[in-house]
């Protein structure tokens, strides 16, 4: 049987895969798992609940509420709000711990559920595992006094602000922002705290319908954003996704910047103000070859996690480092956050053009991007990806070509059957070439019978 949590929580289609029979019986499992400490101590759970605007995330929320309280928790209801609110908002109120209802950058059909430990951190498997188990056993059902009250969190946006300007080294008066919401979370956050530190904020993507978010705007869709700051002779562009926990950028010529320049920028500024842990960045297998040349350059050393955001935050936790992200946009600022926050993200990079007196362009310079072609090869038999001797041979044929100047990456997907070539070199032509010609070794050597 396939293991309902995924690598972000529970997904899937609202009210197809993610029923609300299911949101009840995650909420009553997770009453009995992670309400356990609270109750051992004679008093009652507490429990954070945020969600992005996505309509099913109205009955949803509404399930979590009714199986936490019926379970005898007490539930702040935060209402809607980015993930890292959510998180921040679990350690701020001193939770037993957090549920946030969200499928991120996905279309609105989409929703999903997913669990923040005590102090905003997300839960590791064994403790999703155990949820998992409990929701086929007993069940609490406390009665009178012992049931759950539901309060709205009145004031969790205004908490969740103050923290973000309290995270800024500086203010950004003089700087113009272009702020994409994708019709998400950020909407109601985002452009305020941007204005409060002093920027002059142009919104777009910040009128949520409930059907609308991540369509045609957001992190995933940066054209409406590269659009807005040309129009309006912006300095920068900052895009959130739907539960805004991601931030892509875009400079005043409309040029994306990605979620590695973003951590070069911000390595950089870290290690000049002695904040950088370690003096260690911690990246996925998947970011650019340019940021791993660019940190040895300015003396940094970087650690490379499986691509996921939840890797790159176990090794931020285990060795206690500051600062981690993906390509995506999810960086982490683990001095301020448990989790990726799009928003901190985007007012630490106008904080530091600001700082700088650069534009984001000049401060994005110090990596240079290498092309990088990434081919999905389907129906493949993932497992002999590492082991096939003509896939190998390609492979080592391809690394000798590149001559130290570019990688190969072959990567099993962990949730479909195919397998990933990346590769990058220092022309788009030589990096397309080869990608293309393994991808063909690994469909005739891998395509299953």
């Amino acid at each position: 049987m396939a293991r309902l949590f995924g690598t972000d929580g529970v997904r899937g289609l609202a009210n197809r895969d993610l029923t609300l029979e299911m949101s009840i019986q995650l909420a009553q499992a997770a009453a009995v798992v992670m309400g356990e400490e609270a109750r051992s101590r004679g008093i009652k759970p507490k429990a954070v609940i945020g969600r992005d605007p996505r309509i099913s995330g109205e009955f949803i929320a509404a399930a979590v509420a009714a199986g936490l309280s019926s379970s005898g928790v007490d539930v702040f209801d935060a209402g809607v709000l980015p993930t890292p609110a959510t998180a921040f908002l679990t350690a701020d109120l001193d939770a037993d711990f957090g549920v946030m209802i969200s499928a991120s950058h996905n279309a609105a059909p989409d929703n999903g559920i997913k669990f923040f430990a005590r102090g905003g951190h997300k839960l590791d498997d064994a403790i999703e595992d155990a949820i998992e188990a409990a929701m086929t056993g007993p069940k609490l059902a406390p009665v009178g006094a012992g049931v759950g009250h539901v309060t709205r969190f009145a004031d969790a946006e205004d908490r969740y602000i103050v923290h973000l300007l309290g995270s800024l080294p500086n203010r950004l008066d003089g700087l113009k922002v272009v702020v994409d919401c994708a019709h998400g979370a950020a909407a109601g956050v985002s452009p305020e705290v941007f204005k409060d530190a002093g920027a002059q904020v142009i919104v777009i993507g910040a009128d949520p319908d409930g059907l609308n978010i991540n369509d045609g705007y957001g992190s995933t869709h940066l054209s409406a954003l590269q659009a807005a700051v040309l129009e309006h002779g912006a300095d920068l562009g900052v895009a959130h996704d739907g539960d805004a926990d991601r931030c892509l950028a875009v400079d005043a010529a409309g040029n994306i910047v990605d979620g590695d320049q973003i951590m070069a920028i911000l390595a950089l500024s870290m290690k000049e103000r002695g904040q950088l842990a370690r003096n260690t960045l911690v990246a996925t297998v998947m970011s650019n070859l340019g940021l791993k040349i660019a940190m040895k350059e300015h003396g940094i050393d970087m650690i490379e996690t499986k691509v996921g955001d939840r890797y790159v935050l176990e090794e931020i936790r285990a060795k206690g480092y500051t600062l981690g992200g993906e390509q995506s946009g999810h960086v982490i600022f683990s001095q301020y956050a448990t989790t990726g926050d799009g928003i901190l993200t985007g007012l630490k990079i106008a904080a530091e053009m600001n700082r700088k007196g650069k534009s984001l362009a000049e401060l994005a310079s110090v990596m240079q991007v290498y092309p990088q072609i990434l081919i999905n090869v389907p129906g493949v038999d993932k497992t002999r990806t590492d082991s096939d001797p003509e896939v190998q041979a390609m492979v080592r044929e391809c690394e000798a070509d590149l001559h130290g100047t570019g990688r190969v990456l072959l990567r099993a997907s962990g949730t479909e059957q195919l397998v990933r070539v990346m590769v990058e070199a220092a022309d788009e032509g030589t990096a397309k070439s080869w990608a293309e010609r393994i991808a063909r070794v690994v469909e005739q050597r891998l395509t299953l019978k």
